[in-house]
């Protein structure tokens, strides 16, 4: 005969042996996600991240898409960040190089590390990087001024896609973050009048 106590406190012990599990199991979902979500971006080209290769070997297309060039500086890092032009008219398939004026406005040496984004998001598989600033981080004097290249192409294919055929236009992205390690750090931001704790 079995014990009626025993048996529950079996069920509650595999209940909670269970339910630990499941604790533990999403916890290292979350802390992986990220980084298999970002490698899935890169691979793909999803949600407008480019892509990174070597120089373009394929066919150069007669077709032709107008890249903007949008540049932002996040608050906390004292650099003015511009594109050399706002906006230029690609080959598809051809290399294009595009340079970027970085300056450290602030009385210290600062590093930053710029994150990037082609919109529509559609785009970003077709926008490949053969070499961009925004591989690496890098770290200005106070006054220093800096130009880095960026050197792309379109993947003519864009043209053979339903879902892209019709684009005429994209938009390269950057934002330049204060940097620890490689890593962009968000500033935090005081409202005027207040002090951070």
């Amino acid at each position: 005969m079995t014990d009626p106590h025993r048996e529950r406190q079996k069920r509650a012990r595999h209940t909670a042996l269970a339910c630990l599990g499941i604790v533990v199991g999403m916890t290292a979902l979350a802390f992986a996600f990220v980084p298999l979500y970002d490698l899935f971006c890169k691979a793909t080209g999803y949600d407008g991240t480019p892509l990174r290769g070597a120089a373009a070997a394929g066919s150069i297309s007669q077709d032709k898409m107008v890249v903007h060039f949008d540049t932002n500086v996040a608050p906390g890092l004292p650099w003015r960040f511009v594109a050399e032009t706002p906006q230029l008219e690609a080959q598809l398939g051809a290399t294009q190089t595009v340079f970027f004026r970085v300056t450290n406005t602030g009385p210290v040496p600062s590093t930053g590390i710029a994150t990037f984004n082609v919109q529509p998001g559609l785009t970003g598989g077709y926008f490949v990087k053969v070499q961009c600033f925004c591989f690496n981080e890098q770290t200005l004097q106070p006054g220093e001024t800096m130009d880095f290249p960026v050197v792309f192409y379109l993947e003519p294919g864009i043209k053979a896609d339903a879902n892209t055929r019709d684009l005429t236009e994209m938009t390269l992205s950057y934002t330049y973050f204060a940097s620890k390690n490689g890593q962009p750090q968000a500033a935090l931001t005081n409202p005027a009048g207040t002090k951070a704790n």
